[in-house]
């Protein structure tokens, strides 16, 4: 699934005066540092877009988000354009290069269902959802439509399998599905701008080499393995509680017939997946294969030249270890995970799993039993309030702000903002819950692109209380690589130096009173091109080392160096 379809007027290049913004209007001459760029968009043509070298990246998603894109996202030359206030050139954008845009559109389709005998059905269908949930909903509120594997759906005299997505049949202007319902029911389905018809005739089970396809068969799909199990590698590991009942919940929806729900949006492939009753959402899914730069990424992004994911320092293919890793490091104030506990941060439930291959994302089709099964991480899915962006940041509580600064610097996340962190409001004159996820960039092999959105929020500015200072001075590095290793990642040399290092500066900031903001400051740079305080301090002790020296006298003589910077930062 593509996150949408984007249709512009091309620029005209024979225009010896004026070109056409993105935005419509025609203005501002071509100055000397006017350059013409190319916008990518899934499914679309390239789009023109007249900008200038400096104009910064904020600047450029605001044009784009005038031409009702929300939450625009540019990735150029494999990386993310993601400094709002860092410039074009600075990420090397040059006249006639192209960027992928990756977009978010309206998800709801409205549907009329109307049959021969004159009943009519009212629906609001996501686009990511499929034809075999309309069959599910029809089945639910027509008594003589219960008998779903009795039909079958046909477009333009073509069968459409059950996987199909409704994004996929309303792309076109004017776009006209006819929907049979067992003896010819005629269906009109209505997106917000076009209108379409479907039909449905008689069930199909396909069968390839022996292996069914999931089809949906009187509520069930037919297959007989595991629908979700775990991937572990020692056998010594135990599933707790809570990990094992996501598993079973998922799983159980997907037995039933409750398929995968691709989220519109993200860089990546995401699903969202549903309980045996088919009524709420239980997990979420990211297969390591639909990640950003991918072989399978939905989202129409290029293949990674060198194997970097789109932050400095993150590998593709690695998010999803990235994701268990920060639910296994969130430990609980208490210090040690007992079974159901949550962690001090909140970080959801989260698993590597083993998922049967139904109604995900795949380039090439799967012809054999394994190709049938995806990796991915295995996420609970958390009710909430929307994301930190539908608000402002005045009103989080302190302390909420300050358990995800403490994840973030731990864990030199590359990929903290807004939108990555649920608001949870509980009951009246309770206080409001900040809940972080998708830490797919956590522990990145190096500080360049460390980026922290609650920096400049006010609560980064207020000391850590007691309490979270206490649960600081209990962390420790060296046991959390070993407890990374105990659950099968073994991290590589340089993230395990990101992970030491930064639980170091966290605790010698910790103790000398700084706030999140002041040890936050020292890891994130300020501009693309030049280092952070914590880069220059680990330069320095690469000059001082002698060849040969261990990690730990690296750490050593990195420790006495950062003690000497910390030093001299202004305690308010």
């Amino acid at each position: 699934m593509s996150s949408g379809v984007l249709t512009l007027s091309p620029v005209r290049e024979d225009s010896p005066v004026s070109t056409v913004r993105f935005d419509g209007s025609r203005s501002w001459h071509c100055s000397q540092e006017s350059i013409l760029i190319y916008l990518q968009a899934p499914q679309s043509s390239v789009i023109p877009l007249r900008v200038l070298e400096s104009e910064s990246i904020a600047s450029v998603k605001l044009r784009i988000h005038k031409f009702a894109v929300k939450k625009p996202k540019l990735v150029f030359g494999g990386r993310e354009l993601a400094r709002n206030n860092s410039l074009l050139r600075d990420y090397g954008v040059g006249d006639g290069n192209v960027l992928h845009l990756v977009i978010r559109f309206s998800d709801l389709r409205y549907i009329i269902v109307r049959t021969v005998s004159g009943e009519t059905y009212n629906f609001k269908v996501e686009r990511s959802r499929n034809i075999g949930y309309i069959k599910q909903q029809l089945a639910k509120r027509g008594k003589d439509l219960s008998d779903v594997h009795d039909h079958k759906i046909i477009c333009d005299g073509e069968e459409l399998d059950d996987h199909q997505l409704i994004d996929d049949l309303s792309r076109e202007n004017d776009a006209v599905i006819h929907l049979l319902i067992r003896k010819c029911a005629k269906v009109r389905t209505k997106p917000f701008e076009k209108d379409f018809e479907l039909s449905i005739d008689a069930p199909l089970v396909k069968e390839k080499d022996g292996v069914c396809d999931p089809q949906i068969v009187a509520g069930t799909l037919l297959y007989k393995d595991p629908w979700i199990k775990p991937v572990i590698d020692d056998r010594k590991v135990e599933l707790s509680r809570v990990i094992s009942e996501l598993i079973r919940s998922a799983s159980s929806g997907l037995e039933k017939g409750n398929l995968p729900m691709m989220s519109s949006e993200g860089t990546g492939g995401a699903y969202f997946m549903q309980d045996g009753s088919g009524q709420k959402y239980v997990a979420i899914f990211k297969p390591i294969d639909e990640e950003p730069m991918a072989e399978n990424n939905p989202r129409g992004l290029p293949l990674s030249d060198n194997g970097e994911g789109l932050k400095k320092g993150t590998r593709v293919g690695e998010g999803a270890l990235r994701e268990v890793a920060a639910y296994i490091l969130d430990h609980p104030i208490s210090g040690k995970r007992l079974d159901d506990e949550a962690g001090f941060a909140g970080v959801p439930p989260t698993a590597m799993v083993w998922c049967f291959d139904t109604g995900f994302h795949n380039s090439e089709p799967c012809d054999y039993v394994p190709k049938n099964f995806k990796i991915g991480s295995l996420q609970a899915f958390v009710e909430n309030n929307g994301s930190c962006e539908d608000m402002g940041p005045r009103v989080f509580p302190v302390q909420e702000v300050h358990k995800i600064s403490v994840l973030d610097i731990r864990l030199a996340n590359a990929d903290r903002h807004a939108g990555n962190i649920l608001i949870r409001k509980n009951e009246e004159g309770e206080p409001m819950v900040l809940v972080p996820i998708d830490h797919g960039y956590c522990l990145p092999e190096n500080f360049e692109d460390c980026t922290f959105e609650w920096l400049y929020w006010p609560q980064a500015r207020q000391h850590f209380d007691h309490r979270t200072i206490n649960y600081i001075k209990a962390l420790d590095a060296e046991e959390d690589i070993a407890l990374l290793k105990y659950y099968g990642w073994n991290l590589s040399p340089e993230c395990m130096r990101t992970l030491c290092i930064s639980t170091m500066l966290l605790k010698k900031g910790a103790e000398r009173g700084l706030t999140p903001y002041d040890i936050g400051s020292i890891m994130c740079r300020e501009t693309i091109h030049k280092e952070s305080k914590i880069e220059e301090m680990i330069r320095e002790a690469n000059d001082a080392a002698l060849p040969g020296t261990s990690e730990a006298v690296f750490l050593e003589t990195l420790s006495e160096i950062m003690d000497r910077h910390l030093d001299r930062v202004k305690i308010i």
